[in-house]
């Protein structure tokens, strides 16, 4: 039944608009409770029938600007299993709760006695935004309904009559109307608030009643964005909407957080995956994501991503639960959007049937759809059929995964008609015919419908019980005759079709046709079929084999087929899985059996095998999952010999190649104790031995290696042993036979001008036999076991300052060490000094450097310049007469050791210096009595007495003498002031200060400054008044 409807409408405008109001109404309830119009008397009040669980759904009401209005529905508690919850949203999203207490405000109330919900929501001074569809939905558990009503905003009307005398009124109290004078200024005062009304309209239609979120919304969008916008929320006047945003200047606000923000909107269809992404300026600031003002955490649905400075949200398998609105905050700035989720299209895949029944029957009208859990829409003979209504019609739905059924237990003709089941993606229509006589045969008549009968291959009989007839239709509709396949036998009241050698293609539906009755018996017959794996894994190989890369998800789904319907078994050798949650788990569907595993791993590679079964047999195929992975580190790394800025690197190829063959190697090199590794090859290196340049001397380095395979980069392998990169030492020098003898012979030789960052470790001596040009290594107990390894073909490395004796072939070899500069003279002394002459003596050094000392190296310096001269370059003697000294002068004289390898590094200085005097000539020394300073302590400075007011910091000055410095003890009655943070006492070249901070009256008393050296002491007394209030409070002391 269609419904009344609602009784306020949108009043006209212009010329058309009713001039009279309703003035009895009340200014606050006008707006809520329309006055209805009185039926017709031939007409009876029409009475609003409740649909869904909502008894009294709003109504769409028409407010003038400035008022108030109440919407009112009713709920039945009855038909819900618990509490209900109510939401009020404005257009599609707009959720009306977030706006409560400004002008929205909500009353819920509950009938107990009739379980009645009644729902009001209060609207106060209602502006030309408020304008617009509005939507009441319902929801306890999974109970959920919905309504929608409309709010229509108009202007305040005005009595053009009346008007200008109404303000045009005479002043004065207690007067009639014509006495008195006439109120011009009252009179402009009311032209100006109608002019200021006229022009808050006019702003108030350049709005079209579009919500302010809305303008924010087309501001940020792009412009091929606002057809759709305004085709979502409703907005008719696009041509309107457009000059308004051409005339609004939009400021674009520089983001400090944001260098990219949100779209205004997106949309996904339900079921995929959606990236929400932002560009930040600072990489290292802290980001939350919010949905509908709830925060984010990360899970296998919501999957955060970082990526530089940009951050992705992804929404995985979107629902209708997603469809929300999304924030995303970094500090204090926030920016939002909104995701919308579209729902696919729900197609029929198998649609409605006709169907003749007789009154009583059983009838089952059944639709297919794509989608499960889909919305359909019943309707008879155009009226919607729906739950609520199923009590009193006696029909009810049924769901069974994609299937829609729509069932009769008992039918009566009322029931027939013509039946249509309506999706967002189609719709299909059928008959349904209810005849009023049931089959003949009087009350002991007897008709069994057919059976429906399920058999395998071979033999099968259907049979029917009836008074008469004798016509049986196969599938194809043609009569059944008797063939070498199928038999048809009558006999009284029992008719039967046999058929031996049962096929596939008997499989259909049997019609039994009684002769003169008009009606039909129908039964299916239904083929078992074995269970079969419908199994592709590419058919390149053999055998069924996957590759999975270890880490990523694989989903096994393998189609299966089978009547009744093969139960899946899945094995890994002797373990079933059985589970349905977890890494490793299973999956069942109506015609397809999933083997999942998440994140593979190696240990899960192997042969896994599927096995179905049903009544009829089984089937079993087994599929290879190999699981490929990168390959594990290199192993032996290590060095095997360096040079100048070289070293050779060698290891061994990785025992597991993760399944793919190693392609490569990359190598990395780092100081020893730095944490900053640096790439040697971009390139991979297909080599395991691998030659390092460009390095440094002297340094420690340390390298390590991954290999690559066509899955990724390994872990890197242990690092290198420290090696240091050394470059050889240059040949040895001026080698010559020193002495010849029986049985030695000695050699002498200078160390290398080069000799590398490692030093010399030892040298390695070769010889040849006259004649030969065939040098062999020398070899004896007495040579020291650090000569080793030739680098050239007589000597290499060295150790500086040694001596190697070579003897004949056959004969004994002795060491002797290497020449090297001697150490300084020791004891240094001026022995006498006479006239202009001064002996110096010295004793020779401790170290002559292994050479014999060639002489002395002798200078002076006067002690006044200290400028040293030469005064003999080769003294063999330890002592000599240094004459010509200038009389007057004070000197100082050194001497340096000479060898063979030239003056010693450091001279040996003489310990007193020669003075040369004039001869009778002595100075006397002046004697004089030093001036004693040390005085006891004295106060040039005393404390003052003081009065100070409490609340204002003081200090107390004073000044002291005395030497040693005296020790300063500040007192307050007698008693020595310690460590009190509120006394601060210093002390700058005597003068003392005694800071006291914010006194109080309890400070007053006697303060005294004692100094004590060890020659006596002062002391220095003062009396402090502290004034507090108008109150003084006296000294104690």
């Amino acid at each position: 039944m269609p419904e009344a409807k609602p009784a306020a409408k949108k009043a006209p405008k212009g010329k058309d608009a009713p001039k009279e109001a309703p003035k009895e109404a009340p200014p606050k309830e006008a707006p809520a409770e329309a006055p209805k119009e009185a039926p017709p008397e031939d007409q009876s009040p029409t009475v609003e029938e409740p649909t869904g669980i909502f008894l009294k759904k709003p109504d769409s009401v028409s407010v003038e600007t400035g008022k108030d209005t109440v919407i009112v529905a009713k709920v039945n508690g009855k038909e819900l299993p618990g509490k209900p919850t109510i939401k009020w949203f404005k257009g599609k999203w707009l959720e009306l709760g977030s706006k409560s207490g400004a002008r929205f405000s909500f009353k819920e109330s509950h009938d107990s006695a009739s379980n009645v919900y009644t729902v009001e929501l209060h609207i106060g001074k209602v502006v030309l935004g408020d304008r617009g569809d509005y939507r009441l939905e319902v929801k306890a558990k999974d109970t959920c309904d919905s309504c929608g009503f409309n709010i229509d905003v108009e202007a305040p009307r005005q009595d053009a009559s009346g008007q200008s005398l109404e303000s045009f009124k005479r002043m004065g109290e207690g007067k009639s109307d014509t006495a008195g004078e006439l109120d011009f200024s009252g009179l402009l005062k009311k032209r100006e608030v109608v002019e200021e009304e006229k022009k808050k309209k006019k702003k108030d239609d350049d709005d079209l009643g579009i919500p302010p979120e809305i303008w924010e919304l087309l501001k940020g969008a792009k412009k091929s964005e606002y057809e759709k916008i305004a085709f979502q929320y409703g907005i008719t006047d696009l041509r309107g909407m457009l000059k308004r945003l051409k005339k609004a200047k939009v400021e674009v606000k520089k983001s400090a957080a944001f260098t990219k923000k949100l779209d205004p909107a997106y949309q996904v269809d339900r079921g995929n995956k959606i990236k929400l992404m932002v560009e930040i300026s600072d990489p290292d600031l802290p980001l939350k994501w919010f949905k509908n003002g709830q925060e984010i955490k990360p899970s296998s649905k919501y999957v955060f991503e970082n990526v530089g400075k940009k951050r992705i949200l992804t929404i995985n398998k979107c629902t209708l639960a997603d469809d929300a609105a999304y924030e995303v905050a970094v500090k204090d700035e926030k920016c939002f959007t909104e995701l919308f989720v579209k729902e696919p299209p729900v197609l029929i895949v198998t649609p409605l049937e006709d169907q003749q029944v007789f009154v009583g029957d059983r009838v089952e009208m059944a639709v297919e759809v794509s989608e499960e859990g889909a919305q359909v829409m019943w309707m008879k003979d155009g009226v919607e059929l729906t739950r609520e209504d199923s009590l009193k019609a006696r029909y009810r739905f049924k769901k069974d995964g994609k299937r829609h059924i729509l069932i009769y237990s008992d039918v009566t003709q009322e029931d027939g008609g013509h039946y249509q089941v309506m999706t967002n993606g189609g719709q299909c229509e059928a008959e349904l015919i209810v005849e009023g006589t049931g089959p003949p045969g009087g009350a002991g008549a007897v008709l069994r419908m057919l059976l429906h009968t399920s058999v395998g291959q071979g033999k099968s009989q259907v049979s029917s019980e009836s008074r008469a007839g004798k016509q049986t239709s196969p599938p194809d509709g043609d009569a059944a005759r008797p063939h070498c396949k199928g038999m048809v036998t009558g006999r009284a009241r029992f008719h039967k079709l046999v058929i031996d050698d049962v096929r596939p293609e008997d499989e259909g539906d049997y019609t039994f046709v009684p002769d003169g009755y008009a009606l039909s018996l129908s039964a299916k017959l239904n083929f078992l079929e074995p269970p079969k794996i419908h199994l592709d894994c590419s058919g390149k190989t053999s055998e069924n084999a996957i590759v999975v890369v270890a880490g990523n998800k694989l989903r096994l789904d393998v189609t299966i087929t089978g009547e009744p319907p093969p139960v899946a078994t899945w094995l890994k050798g002797d373990e079933v899985f059985t589970t349905t949650e977890g890494r490793v788990r299973i999956e069942k569907r109506a015609d397809c059996s999933s083997f999942v595993i998440e994140s593979a791993e190696r240990t899960d590679e192997g042969r896994y095998t599927i096995k179905v079964t049903n009544p009829v047999g089984e089937d079993v195929a087994s599929i290879f999952l190999r699981v490929v992975d990168v390959p594990d580190p290199p192993e032996a790394v290590r060095i095997t010999s360096v040079g100048e800025d070289w070293a050779i690197l060698v290891w061994e190829p990785p025992k597991y190649d993760g399944g793919k063959p190693v392609t490569g190697y990359l190598l990395e090199r780092k100081k020893k104790g730095s944490q900053r590794w640096m790439k040697l090859n971009f390139e991979v290196f297909t080599e395991t031995t691998y030659e390092s340049t460009k390095m440094i001397e002297g340094i420690l380095y340390e390298m390590r290696v991954f290999a690559v395979n066509a899955i990724g980069v390994s872990q890197p392998s242990m690092n290198t042993k420290p090696f240091m990169p050394i470059a050889p030492t240059s040949e040895p020098l001026h080698l010559i036979v020193e002495d010849v003898t029986d049985t030695t012979t000695t050699l002498k030789w200078r160390p290398p001008n080069r000799i590398g960052a490692g030093g010399i470790d030892g040298y390695l001596v070769e010889y040849c036999l006259e004649g030969s040009i065939v040098f062999l290594p020398f070899h004896s107990s007495s040579v020291p076991p650090y000569i080793h390894s030739p680098s050239s073909t007589k000597q290499t490395f060295g150790r500086g300052g040694e001596w190697l004796d070579i003897p004949k072939p056959g004969l004994t070899c002795h060491t002797s060490p290497l020449p090297e500069k001697a150490g300084p003279p020791i004891n240094v002394m001026v022995k006498e000094v006479w006239g202009t002459n001064a002996l110096v003596e010295w004793q020779a050094p401790k170290d002559d450097g292994n050479s014999e000392i060639t002489g002395y190296f002798v200078q002076k310096a006067d002690k006044k310049t200290m400028e040293w001269f030469n005064v003999y370059e080769r003294n063999r003697h330890t002592s000599c007469t240094v004459s010509d000294l200038i009389v007057g002068n004070e000197y100082y004289f050194r001497v340096y050791t000479e060898n063979i390898c030239g003056l010693s590094d450091s001279p040996g200085v003489s310990k007193n210096t020669a003075r040369i005097l004039k001869t009778g000539i002595t100075l006397k020394p002046f004697e004089y009595k030093e001036h004693d300073f040390r005085m006891a302590p004295k106060f040039l400075t005393p404390l003052i007495d003081r009065v100070v007011v409490a609340g204002y910091s003081a200090a107390l000055n004073c000044a002291v003498r005395g030497h040693p410095k005296p020790k300063v003890v500040w007192m307050k009655n007698k008693m020595e002031i310690r460590e009190d943070p509120k006394f601060l006492m210093n002390n700058y070249q005597g003068v003392l200060t005694l800071n006291i901070r914010r006194p109080s009256p309890f400070d007053a008393g006697t303060y005294t400054c004692l100094a004590v050296n060890e020659l006596g002491e002062a002391l220095a007394e003062c009396k402090l008044e502290v004034r507090g209030e108008g109150v003084a409070v006296p000294n104690t002391g």
